[in-house]
């Protein structure tokens, strides 16, 4: 094949549901839009959790709980939720306990990225990736690790990146953060696992959804897709598997692990 013949082998068509979560109380961050947020709050909710949504962007959440309330058959709790602000990382668990009693599963999705040069990164950008995709997933750990210990019960799954282990140009940003949150997972998990909870992440390599095209040209998104021995890049809901997995009594295991969701060859 040449080079300017790569093509993109369809994707498999989504399992049907098995009820791992059944009567497990979720909280999804970054939950609006197009991406593996949205995809794990629904395929969460398709796998009988009661989800509550989260996102800094008020319209667009609750465009995502109208389209989950099919789903889950009803419409979930939607708390606005800036993951800088630590009040309002505060202010969801406590929206999310007073209504359903507890949360039984933190999904901590929420991450910016950005494609610049190092050499002209000035350092609010620098710090503005940090302070959404590393500092922002701390906060979200700790707001859960405060409610899951006393309880003794609850797993976190946090969102890293196969950039945290793999390098790429013009990303030192957003590879720092989510090599950050894979160190921050491995502790949090040393923490939590005397109080029987469990911390684990996902780090996908490429999953395609609109957004990326913000951040990322077109060219350098197909680059990346021929670097996956399938051929092409995860769909969302293949990352939101396996984040339910981990959530799931099947992982039991599973603690402080970094689960690659990835076909990428170097």
């Amino acid at each position: 094949m040449s080079p300017t013949s790569h093509s993109h082998p369809a994707a498999p068509v989504e399992p049907n549901p098995h009820g791992l979560l059944q009567g497990k109380v979720v909280v999804v961050t970054a939950a609006a839009g197009t991406g593996i947020g949205f995809a794990t709050a629904r395929r969460c909710a398709a796998e009988g959790a009661t989800v509550v949504v989260s996102d800094s962007h008020s319209r667009r959440l609750e465009e995502a709980a109208d389209e989950l309330a099919a789903v889950a058959g009803e419409r979930p709790l939607a708390v606005c939720c800036d993951v800088t602000s630590e009040a309002d990382v505060a202010d969801l668990y406590e929206q999310a306990v007073s209504r359903h009693g507890r949360v039984d599963v933190a999904v901590n999705n929420a991450g910016l990225g950005g494609n610049s040069p190092l050499v002209d990164m000035d350092d609010e950008e620098w710090a503005r990736v940090i302070d959404v995709t590393l500092t922002g997933t701390f906060r979200c750990t700790r707001a859960a690790m405060r409610h899951m210990l006393p309880r003794r019960s609850g797993v976190i799954v946090n969102n890293a990146s196969v950039l945290g282990w793999r390098a790429q140009a013009n990303q030192a940003h957003y590879a720092a953060a989510k090599a950050g949150v894979m160190a921050l997972t491995r502790c949090a998990a040393a923490e939590a696992a005397p109080h029987g909870v469990r911390v684990d992440a996902v780090s996908p390599s490429l999953a395609m959804h609109p957004f990326l095209n913000r951040v990322v040209s077109d060219a350098e998104l197909e680059e990346l897709e021929r670097r996956e021995l399938s051929g092409r890049s995860a769909e969302t809901w293949e990352v939101a598997n396996v984040v339910v997995f981990l959530a799931s009594d099947y992982a039991s295991y599973l603690n402080g692990e970094v689960i690659s969701v990835s076909s990428q060859h170097p």
